[in-house]
């Protein structure tokens, strides 16, 4: 049996006298998910093969929304439920742009969704929940500490991502629930919120339910969303004072088959200086579909160099998922 996450300190849990909606149903539609990774997939090193983390059920028939980086290119998922029941699920898809993921439980009977809300509703300061699976004891009331654009490492951005603090310390796929108990987010990480003119806040990084709608049917129907394919490069990387720089590279990916390396900086993509991931990433992004060729001039310890690298469709990478 896996030992279960700590618990949320008691005087930190919501308060059911406290809140306007019926907290009891609202966290039941919180799920543990566990899913399980070949070896020899294309994410088993960065991501790991046994992935645990939450995931919130939006829809009647078992739907569940979690974060996508759990589940990519899993050959096995399985839900426990409000009940301690383990529930086989199948991927249906995941969506590169958002980070969503969607599973279907093979079993639904007695999972019960969440209504969906508005992200875009939400404001700095307002108290709402974090609640992972296992109920009060791992619901957590905290509070909206920022909304700002946010710029990953491994070619991700979001033009309003929220950020919530106090963090919850088991953070992946969990639900932002607000004040009227609707679903207005998916957790995706831990960070540092360094809003300009503020300390670092350890906090919550959220993906905004708002962005699933437009790709929700698309994602049921065929898996993925209907948008071309954004040039992908195989890049992590970071910024340090107003520069790019190469922090690490996927195995096999464009950027190390065209010979970038790890510690370059990124000057230029395509002509145009950038001097954040953000302006790095966009500039890409708006040259063309993946497949497209992206010019970057690169400095390391031997100068100034230019590089073409012929991008790719990220999820050409990774293994279908596993229907049950």
């Amino acid at each position: 049996m896996d030992e279960d996450p700590p618990e949320i300190p008691l005087d930190m849990r919501p308060d059911p006298a406290g809140v306007s909606f019926d907290l009891g149903r609202a966290l039941s539609s919180v799920v543990s998910i566990r899913a399980e990774i070949p070896a020899d997939a294309f994410t088993a090193g960065a991501l790991g093969t046994d992935r645990r983390g939450h995931g919130v059920v939006i829809a009647d028939g078992g739907l569940v929304l979690t974060i996508g980086y759990l589940i990519v290119e899993a050959a096995s998922v399985w839900l426990i439920d409000a009940g301690g029941r383990a529930v086989a699920g199948h991927v249906i898809g995941y969506d590169q742009e958002t980070g969503f993921g969607l599973v279907q439980a093979l079993n639904p009977a007695g999972l019960t969704p969440i209504e969906i809300g508005r992200s875009g509703d939400l404001a700095v300061g307002e108290p709402v929940i974090f609640a992972g699976s296992g109920g009060r004891a791992q619901a957590l009331s905290t509070h909206v500490a920022s909304i700002r654009e946010f710029a990953g490492y491994w070619e991700y951005l979001l033009d309003e991502a929220i950020f919530t603090s106090p963090p919850h310390p088991f953070w992946g796929g969990g639900a932002l629930i607000g004040a009227d108990g609707t679903l207005r987010g998916i957790g995706s990480l831990f960070v540092q919120d360094s809003a300009a003119g503020k300390e670092p806040l350890d906090s919550n990084m959220v993906v905004p339910i708002d962005l699933l709608e437009p790709i929700l049917g698309d994602m049921i129907a065929s898996g993925r969303s209907n948008r071309p394919r954004r040039p992908w490069l195989g890049m992590f990387t970071a910024e340090a004072v107003d520069k790019v720089v190469v922090a690490g590279l996927w195995d096999g990916g464009p950027a190390e088959a065209a010979g970038v390396e790890i510690g370059d900086l990124v000057l230029e993509v395509d002509g145009v200086p950038v001097t954040s991931m953000a302006e790095m990433f966009r500039r890409i992004w708006s040259l063309g579909e993946a497949g497209v060729e992206v010019p970057l001039i690169l400095f390391h310890d031997r100068g100034v160099r230019e590089i073409l690298v012929p991008s790719a469709n990220r999820e050409d990478f990774h293994k279908p998922p596993r229907m049950h």
